[in-house]
């Protein structure tokens, strides 16, 4: 258990001094979004993301047991307090949310 506990906390402090942060969900507004949603669900509780890229492809395997490959997208918003949120996308939908304080 400590050495879980201690693996734990080195992984944060690596994020921490990288100022790297993730999270699973983000507030936008009074609205909040989560890792699984949309991307029309995000865009409609956050507006236009002031980046918006296509990272590349990612190969998924589907229940049928065969190879798809699914568009891979980041958005950037922000900054809000000095902060970016970086949210990627796999085929649509969220898949992580990071958080960068801005240079």
């Amino acid at each position: 258990m400590k050495s879980v506990l201690i693996k734990m906390m080195a992984i944060v402090g690596l994020a921490t001094i990288n100022g790297l942060a993730q999270a699973d969900t983000l507030r936008c507004g009074s609205q909040l979004i989560s890792v699984g949603d949309r991307m029309f669900e995000v865009q409609q509780k956050c507006g236009q993301p002031v980046s918006q890229d296509i990272v590349g492809y990612k190969e998924t395997v589907n229940h049928f047991r065969q190879v798809d490959q699914v568009q891979v997208q980041e958005w950037v918003y922000g900054p809000n307090s000095g902060m970016y949120q970086y949210l990627r996308f796999e085929g649509g939908r969220l898949v992580r949310i990071d958080s960068k304080r801005g240079r």
